[in-house]
């Protein structure tokens, strides 16, 4: 069997053994770190995948709130038409002058029944935006 460093003088064969060590543990190292390097890699793409899968919950969650937020805002701008309405049903019920004779009363035309809802609070807001209103112009 043919040995290339048998041939060559000791010092060179000790030069180059001890390179070849030092080259192949460099090499070992610097596969030790890309191996560490993979596993860190595959520990990020586990957790962004975690992530990405809450940030879609997250993005469901918010277009029901949205949607629920927008359904809200459409009842609350009919809630003043609504109160408005019943007060002006209020304001033209006849009101006839009180007998005595229940016979009387009986056969007096009832007015249509109302849900009856205490506008003080409407009215209040309704003087001080035109006292706003004043005060601006």
């Amino acid at each position: 069997m043919y040995r290339p460093t048998s041939n060559l003088p000791s010092h060179l064969r000790q030069s180059s053994l001890s390179s070849s060590n030092s080259q192949s543990s460099a090499l070992q190292q610097r596969i030790n770190e890309k191996r560490a390097e993979l596993e860190n890699l595959k520990q990020l793409r586990e957790l962004s995948a975690g992530l990405a899968g809450q940030m879609e919950q997250l993005e469901e969650k918010l277009s029901t709130l949205s949607d629920g937020t927008q359904a809200i805002a459409t009842v609350l701008s009919n809630w003043h038409t609504v109160l408005r309405a019943i007060h002006m049903a209020s304001a033209h019920i006849a009101k006839p002058a009180r007998e005595t004779n229940s016979e009387s009363e009986a056969q007096l035309p009832l007015p249509q029944t109302l849900v009856r809802i205490p506008m003080t609070h409407v009215d209040q807001s309704e003087s001080t935006e035109n006292d706003d209103e004043s005060i601006v112009r």
